[in-house]
């Protein structure tokens, strides 16, 4: 078995938190890759299912979910 040791950190009250702001070139990002998962799936959907897949595993882990290429 293994131990898993914590070590206890007290928050930092004081600090302020930092707004996000969306950047353009960000969000522009992501609708390149919503537009190109959408012209495989109108090509060829059933061939094109391994590329779809990674690009949308691509968007899933690397954008955050607060920026939508849909806006």
């Amino acid at each position: 078995m293994a131990k898993v040791f914590t070590i206890p950190v007290p928050p930092e009250l004081g600090r302020q938190k930092r707004e996000r702001t969306s950047d353009q070139r960000y969000v522009e990002g992501q609708k390149t890759l919503v537009e190109a998962m959408k012209y495989l799936a109108q090509a060829d959907p059933v061939a094109n299912r391994p590329a779809i897949e990674l690009l949308s595993e691509h968007v899933r882990t690397r954008f955050r979910m607060t920026d939508s290429p849909l806006g």
